[in-house]
């Protein structure tokens, strides 16, 4: 039943929990576009279905005409589960009660399952949907015993605001919530595995560099393609695949993307990220619950994160997380011309090298569970972060701190390199330079480690020593 899943074990597990219970239930999955929500719907119960419907997308579509299209296509999934002898309906009442109608002529005792998909797509404006979706659920679903309702929907805030954290109708009517997030490293070689596609996992590492772990994007891969070709072929063709996918995104998750994306692209150059206030000055937008209302709707789709920096106290920053996005405003946004090989043709030039080691380091904060297993410190509460910090003759930055409440801060420098890394007098100057900041910095009961996460490791020689652990490549693949 499940063996076309890579990962996702205890989301299945839950679900399957929910369906074998003897009371109906409502679940939300959510989680960013393209994750695998609806994936996970259909390979999970595939003939179990009673009802399916998935929302009509927003993007590209003229607004007067929504809500009508809206309710002919719901109409239209209701026929394809059976309905007869019943024309449109004109409201979303009209709509379910025509849905609860079907579940009852179809009802024979058994479980239920109406699944209904991109949730957050059919409340288009002044609808009243959300009214008519509660009486649904709490007038009739809810009443019998047989009903499992799922609902998925990629606008994250949407579903957390209307259903998760509902102070309406639905309030504590939601019996569980499941977020699903990207692949790692390892559910990205399960997969390309399970597809028959041979790949290192220093190209597995690239590969995540640029898609973030997305199984839709990693499902338009081509088989016997190299890395660099597959990109190309994704992202820099004429007509390629991928190429129109950022606007896609904002344009069906948003309603009015245009701010949304100014956020992300000053993000995108600022990697240290960027407070509230920065935010609100490079980018004009007001002060207020519209730009909170961005800046949270851009956190729950995990495009940005909120992280407090090392050494700044409680001062938040906002910093762009989503590897596609990223990669997308670095090689393809503003450039009117591309060569339709670029990757190839660059593969191993100055300019990708250099994005290659920043983006490693944001792949090694995706992966912080990996990096502290292989620390041994799984179970030490910690925090993570970048450092940039002003000395009187120089300006440092450490990739990643971890500040570990066992009194120890690993000094973790971040090097994506084809081979062992050598430390040279040079550079073991500013390492130590390095560690005496940031051991200056930290009060006397702290001690610094310093940590190489090296894609193959350190060669060993004679500025080596003052290492104290390093993590591999391997070791961001464990499970």
């Amino acid at each position: 039943m499940t063996m076309n899943i890579i990962g996702r074990k205890e989301e299945i597990r839950e679900l399957e929990r929910l369906y074998n219970t003897d009371s109906s239930e409502f679940v939300a999955i959510y989680g960013r576009r393209r994750v695998g929500k609806t994936f996970l719907v259909k390979e999970l119960f595939k003939d179990r279905v009673a009802f399916w419907h998935t929302g009509l997308s927003p993007y590209d579509r003229d607004k007067k005409y929504l809500l009508r299209d809206q309710l002919q296509t719901f109409y239209y999934s209701l026929q394809d589960y059976g309905l007869q002898g019943e024309s449109c309906p004109k409201s979303w009442l009209e709509a379910f009660r025509l849905l609860e109608k079907l579940l009852d002529q179809k009802d024979d005792g058994s479980r239920q399952v109406v699944f209904i998909d991109e949730l957050p797509w059919m409340d288009t404006a002044r609808s009243r949907f959300i009214p008519a979706f509660e009486h649904f659920w709490n007038g009739w679903a809810a009443r019998r015993d047989n009903i499992m309702l799922i609902v998925c929907g990629s606008a994250t805030s949407w579903m957390e605001d209307n259903l998760i954290n509902s102070k309406g109708g639905l309030f504590n009517r939601l019996h569980h919530e499941i977020k699903l997030y990207p692949f790692t490293l390892s559910e990205c070689e399960a997969y390309f595995h399970s597809k028959g596609m041979a790949m290192s996992r220093y190209d597995l590492a690239q590969t995540y560099m640029v898609f973030g772990g997305i199984p839709h994007y990693l499902s338009l891969f081509e088989k016997g393609l190299s890395t660099p070709q597959n990109i190309d072929l994704l992202l820099f063709k004429k007509d390629a695949k991928l190429k129109i996918e950022f606007d896609r995104l904002f344009g069906s998750l948003f309603k009015n993307p245009e701010d949304h994306i100014k956020v992300i692209r000053l993000l995108a150059q600022r990697r240290g990220g960027c407070t509230r206030k920065e935010i609100l000055e490079a980018t004009g937008l007001k002060d207020g619950g519209g730009a909170s209302d961005i800046l949270k709707g851009l956190a729950a789709s995990d495009f940005i994160a909120a992280y407090c920096p090392f050494g700044e106290g409680k001062t938040e920053r906002y910093k762009l997380t989503d590897s596609f996005c990223r990669f997308h405003l670095t090689f393809i946004d503003g450039h009117k011309s591309i060569d339709p090989e670029f990757w190839q043709k660059n593969n191993r030039s100055v300019r990708l090298n250099t994005w290659r080691g920043y983006a490693f380091e944001e792949l090694c904060f995706a992966h912080i569970p990996q990096i502290k297993r292989a620390l041994g410190i799984a179970g030490v509460s910690t925090t993570e972060s970048s450092w940039i910090v002003e000395t009187a003759d120089r300006k440092q930055q450490m990739d990643m701190l971890i500040d570990r409440t066992d009194n120890v801060v690993n000094l973790c420098e971040i090097k994506f390199y084809g081979d062992a890394f050598t430390i040279d007098r040079q550079y073991d100057a500013l390492l130590r330079s390095r560690t005496q900041t940031l051991t200056d910095h930290l009060p006397r009961k702290k001690t610094v480690h310093l940590t190489f996460l090296a894609s193959y490791g350190l060669k060993q020689n004679e500025y080596s020593s003052q290492v104290q652990s390093v993590v591999t490549l391997d070791d961001l693949f464990g499970r």
